[in-house]
């Protein structure tokens, strides 16, 4: 993961506004322990964040909304105006839903506990990303204090971001979504300013072929082997994508990944399978072409299974773009004067190794969005995840920063909200 950088934070410059650390980090803590995991036929994933979320908005005085998206699952989505006059529309998106915490006798920790050791806040969600969900709350709370600002804040608490981002797409189609101009992801980035994302395309391979008996495999056609015929030629395939795409300079090269190859059955060894299923997890950077990747990739597939008589049919399982926001956007410019503003120093440019409900907001609203948040960007999904404790307020100072930067504007930039 990646380190803090070398520039000690000088604490709350006199230009920042005041944050509540003590309460930011409690709100943090309170989400850690509500095991709000993300689980195909759970009736109710984030409702009780989602709840908890509602009840401070509504202690600050924050007029919002609870908009269910699918049972259980809401967005809570809050309107702060400036009162400064009108101006440009910032919003800040977090989500509050997790992964699984997996074997919990493989964790150090409690993975609910939100213990707070070794200057650490410990559990599952501690970094990816409820800390940056207490940061951007407690970041907008503070600007709101300070005084007032011209246009106003969006704080969009969003659901279902581990699964297929039901919530970004529910905000994306709504009305309020095309007033803004601009999204700050605050996703854990370990201090990089994320201005792309790569993008993610998932195959799932149906293999066919022809069941026989393991002592006569000349009457049978493998899908087992037609499978791992195809997982060895996958990695001509991203050679391909590398010499067609090239490197991009933070997303790095497209990756065309086997996750999942299931054909026959473990109580029956002696059967040739006729029937698979082959996961491919094939990752893009901006400016691939999805169409012609994914009919490269099938075409590799169907001739590698060929050699053994098995057919195969191919389904687009999601398709998220690989997405970028030029560094000159007003948006990123007043996140990057945010950051050198409270650390000192200008922060690093990076790009997200993932998709984010960024992803969605970019793709079907026109949004420009830019990712960046508390804690290490690679000990998300891992056992024993954790956040620095200081990153919380730290990150706090920097949204409300960069909030004052980006809404002094004035109006609304070039290549805002639709």
């Amino acid at each position: 993961m990646h380190s803090s950088p070398s520039v000690v934070p000088p604490g709350p410059d006199a230009g920042v506004p005041e944050v509540d650390e003590a309460a930011a980090v409690a709100f943090a803590q309170d989400l850690v322990r509500m095991r709000t995991v993300n689980a195909a036929g759970a009736t109710a994933v984030e409702q009780p964040a989602a709840d908890l979320v509602s009840r401070l908005f509504t202690a600050f005085g924050w007029p919002h909304e609870v908009v269910p998206v699918a049972p259980g699952r809401p967005n809570v989505v809050a309107v702060v105006e400036g009162g400064g006059g009108p101006g440009r529309t910032l919003m800040f998106e977090g989500h509050t839903d997790v992964v699984t915490e997996g074997d919990a006798g493989d964790w150090s920790v409690d993975p609910y506990g939100a213990e707070i050791r070794d200057g650490r806040l410990w559990g599952r969600g501690a970094a990816d990303m409820k800390s940056g969900v207490a940061a951007m709350v407690y970041g907008v709370r503070a600007l709101q204090r300070a005084g007032p600002f011209p246009g106003r804040i969006v704080v969009g608490v969003l659901c279902d971001e581990e699964g297929l981002m039901l919530g970004a797409k529910a905000f994306a189609a709504s009305p309020l979504a095309a007033g803004v101009d601009g999204v700050i992801v605050c996703e854990p980035e370990g201090y990089e300013v994320c201005t792309s994302a790569r993008g993610g395309i998932r195959l799932r391979l149906g293999l066919r072929g022809e069941m026989a008996h393991g002592a006569m495999p000349q009457e049978g056609r493998s899908a087992l082997v037609a499978g791992a015929r195809i997982v060895a030629a996958l990695p001509e395939a991203e050679a391909w994508a590398l010499r067609r795409y090239g490197t991009h300079p933070h997303a790095g090269a497209v990756t065309v990944t086997p996750t999942v190859l299931r054909a026959g059955d473990p109580d029956q060894l002696n059967v040739i399978p006729g029937h698979g299923v082959l996961g491919i997890d094939v990752r893009t950077v901006p400016g691939t072409d999805h169409a012609e990747l994914v009919e490269h990739v099938r075409q590799a597939a169907v001739l590698a299974a060929a050699t053994v008589g098995v057919t195969v049919e191919t389904a687009v399982v999601d398709d998220r773009p690989a997405v970028e926001t030029d560094a000159a956007h007003p948006l990123v410019t007043a996140l990057v004067a945010g950051h050198r503003q409270v650390h000192g120093a200008a922060p690093r440019f990076g790009a997200v190794p993932g998709t984010t409900d960024g992803t969605i907001l970019t793709r079907d609203a026109g949004l420009p969005t830019v990712v960046y948040g508390p804690g290490g960007k690679w000990i998300a999904h891992q056992k024993d995840e954790y956040v620095e404790v200081r990153e919380i307020a730290e990150y706090a100072r920097v949204y409300a920063a960069a909030a004052r930067h980006f809404l002094k504007g004035g109006a609304r930039p070039e290549g805002g909200g639709a």
